[in-house]
């Protein structure tokens, strides 16, 4: 376990290392605190360390270089809980999500700069961030992303345009995983001004209503992936079956970053 200086009044921000990732090991709160320092915030899911991590250099990159890593997989807990003498204590991306937006020193509209996977989920996303938290935007607070490839470097020369133009403060991605970190390491690495990019997912999502809203009870409990199963079979069950892989992959490498095995650069 790396144990890192942190943040204020003396406080210390522990990192368990996992896969060669060093997840942040501390409250949600002290998480917000560091992810407003700025930088890459990513919370991988159970499907992308089984399977992205593995077969994706890039997407092991972003992962791994990251300026702050939640632990987000519910299954990833549960087996440090087993296996390791430190176990994780999850912090969701919807969990966070929902505290950075509700908390003191929120983002302001015109400070942030939000990443839509549709037209649809901008709509019912913005409505939810104007009903909720009383932040009226402007058409370009707002990009609605392409179909990206979810092999290879990942690289938006428009996108990075606009958020160059803008200059934001905060830039929240809403895509799915594997995509959206690729997406959030390409920017970090590419703008020269103080910015903090979240990759939350569906996280935002999940709070509009725009796909099945989880309790915080049951968000507690790891059991959303249940409540997306039932919602729609079709897309969520194969995806999480995929995702009992990483027990596997968790047994093999501990601590170590596992080697890339069908390679997608």
């Amino acid at each position: 376990m790396r144990v890192d200086p942190c943040l204020d009044g003396g406080m210390v921000a522990e990192k368990f290392r996992l896969l060669g990732i060093d997840f942040f090991r501390g409250s949600l709160e002290d998480a917000i605190t560091k992810a407003k320092e700025g930088g890459l915030c990513v919370a991988p899911s159970g499907p992308g360390l089984a399977g992205d991590l593995t077969n994706c250099t890039v997407y092991s990159n972003a992962i791994t270089q990251a300026d702050l890593v939640l632990p987000d997989s519910g299954l990833m807990c549960l087996w440090s809980r087993f296996f390791s003498r430190e176990p994780i204590k999850r912090i969701s991306g919807l969990a966070f999500l929902k505290a950075y937006l509700l908390g003191k020193d929120a983002p302001s509209a015109r400070s942030s700069f939000w990443i839509m996977p549709d037209q649809e989920q901008e709509v019912a996303n913005r409505k939810w961030l104007k009903d909720e938290l009383g932040l009226s935007f402007q058409d370009d607070d707002f990009y609605v992303a392409p179909r990206y490839s979810r092999v290879g470097p990942l690289e938006d020369r428009e996108l990075l345009a606009k958020i160059i133009e803008r200059k934001p403060r905060t830039i929240f991605i809403q895509l799915g995983g594997g995509v959206q970190e690729r997406l959030g390491f390409f920017l970090r690495n590419q703008v020269s001004f103080p910015v903090t990019i979240l990759c939350t997912g569906a996280a935002l999502a999940f709070l509009s209503g725009e796909q099945v809203k989880i309790p915080n009870w049951v968000d507690r409990i790891y059991m959303g992936w249940f409540l997306r199963c039932c919602s729609n079979p079709s897309v969520f069950v194969p995806r999480y079956l995929k995702a009992f892989r990483l027990i596997g992959v968790l047994a093999k490498n501990g601590h170590s970053l596992p080697k890339i095995g069908n390679l997608r650069t």
